[in-house]
């Protein structure tokens, strides 16, 4: 990532951990990234297929998984 400094020994933020529904996860969110990816020139997330990947990334980024 150009221009971006990554300090070594930085504590992480993320994952989060999982605790069950999250009410800042919505689609509101997932249109959002998604306006933002079409202002740096990606295409829009015309098929659902598309939109369930984007919004399955962001649940893997954002959340550890569920203890089992």
């Amino acid at each position: 990532m150009s221009g971006t400094a990554f300090r070594f020994g930085a504590e992480r933020s993320y994952p989060l951990a999982h605790a069950g529904p999250d009410p800042r996860f919505t689609e509101s969110l997932v249109t959002s990234v998604t306006a933002v990816l079409v202002g740096y020139g990606y295409p829009r997330l015309a098929a659902v297929d598309d939109c369930a990947a984007l919004e399955s990334a962001l649940v893997a980024f954002l959340y550890n998984p569920k203890e089992q």
